[in-house]
């Protein structure tokens, strides 16, 4: 992993050093545009992006990247099948309307997927809930329950159902706690975020 990679998200450094170099991508849910510029400019992708929030899309565009103002619940349709060798979705399945057909668009507008999440299964969230009786606040879910766009609570097993089930194939997986990546034994209660490549 480059330094340059170092200074992301490290889940979004995961998906950048597994970009093959020069393939066509799209992020969706891009944000700031982070991942985008890294891919662009260290990988020599042609990287597209979709975002909901204007201001972050402005910021894209005046960033020089490529991105689209949209609702990937709904415009993910307009796209063709198989017209980005990769489809991204970071920390933004939680908040899909159907994280499941989302899924489903991921592995039909992409030849491969990456998909990243929080994990509501993470011990630090599990104990916030049973012994203090509150939805968990914490490093990967600061936001409380009032305000937070998540409406859906993945669990790393969960994910694991929902993959199988759509006949998705699980090619690599990355798990992190402490902002640092750690072996996949007990990933489910280990881990903060999960980091999935996927194909069908």
């Amino acid at each position: 992993m480059s330094a340059r990679q170092s200074s992301l998200r490290p889940d979004l450094a995961a998906i950048a050093a597994h970009v093959s170099p020069g393939s066509r991508v799209l992020d969706i849910g891009c944000g700031d545009g982070a991942l985008m510029a890294e891919l662009e400019s260290a990988s020599g992708c042609d990287a597209r992006g979709m975002e909901l929030d204007g201001e972050l899309v402005e910021r894209c565009v005046a960033r020089g990247l490529s991105v689209v103002q949209g609702d990937a619940n709904l415009d993910l349709a307009n796209y063709p099948d198989k017209a980005f060798d990769y489809a991204i979705l970071s920390q933004t399945l939680q908040t899909a309307t159907r994280p499941d057909l989302m899924l489903d668009e991921l592995l039909r507008v992409g030849r491969r997927a990456f998909v990243s999440f929080p994990n509501f299964a993470h011990w630090r969230t599990r104990a916030a809930l049973m012994f203090g009786g509150r939805m968990p606040v914490t490093r990967a879910l600061p936001v409380s329950w009032y305000e937070t766009q998540n409406i859906h609570h993945v669990t790393v097993e969960d994910f694991r159902d929902l993959a199988r089930m759509k006949g998705a194939k699980v090619e690599r997986a990355w798990f992190f706690s402490n902002e640092k990546q750690i072996g996949a034994p007990a990933a489910n209660w280990r881990a903060e975020f999960a980091v999935f490549e996927l194909s069908r």
